[in-house]
């Protein structure tokens, strides 16, 4: 087993460094069976409507969860399979923070769960997802370093 911190630290380098990310600019910090995510909000986010559309919501959801099922994951990288969410109330501006965790696992699938969080702490979105290991290594090719 390798050491967990390390991993963690190389699946945050990751996708710290994805180039995603150089257009979302958020933060992400892993620990064992948990992630949280946190994004600056900015009007590049908007739909028409002048609210943040909901793709920053579930990507924020997504990459919590993922993050948190991938903890316990160390030698290949973790698929979504499916990934459900619920938004419950529409925000403009501030700081986004998504606290994934592992919820569940089993041999063949992982859940994940997050709740997305404004910086006045209210509820904004949660989200429930299946995952599953792939055959894709965590080498340094993904950026695992």
């Amino acid at each position: 087993m390798k050491n967990r911190s390390n991993h963690c630290s190389k699946l945050a380098n990751m996708y710290q460094n994805h180039p995603l990310n150089d257009f979302y600019k958020a933060k992400i910090a892993i620990s064992d069976k948990n992630a949280v995510v946190t994004l600056v909000l900015k009007p590049k986010f908007h739909h028409a409507a002048s609210a943040v559309h909901g793709s920053v919501y579930w990507k924020l959801l997504d990459d919590s969860a993922f993050f948190a099922v991938n903890s316990i994951v160390e030698d290949v990288i973790v698929l979504t399979a499916s990934f459900t969410i619920y938004l419950t109330r529409p925000i403009t501006t501030g700081t986004l923070t998504a606290k994934g965790k592992l919820a569940n696992a089993t041999r063949s699938q992982f859940i994940g769960e997050s709740i997305l969080y404004s910086d006045q702490e209210e509820e904004i979105a949660r989200g429930t997802g299946v995952y599953i290991r792939s055959k894709i290594p965590l080498s340094p090719e993904v950026g695992y370093l």
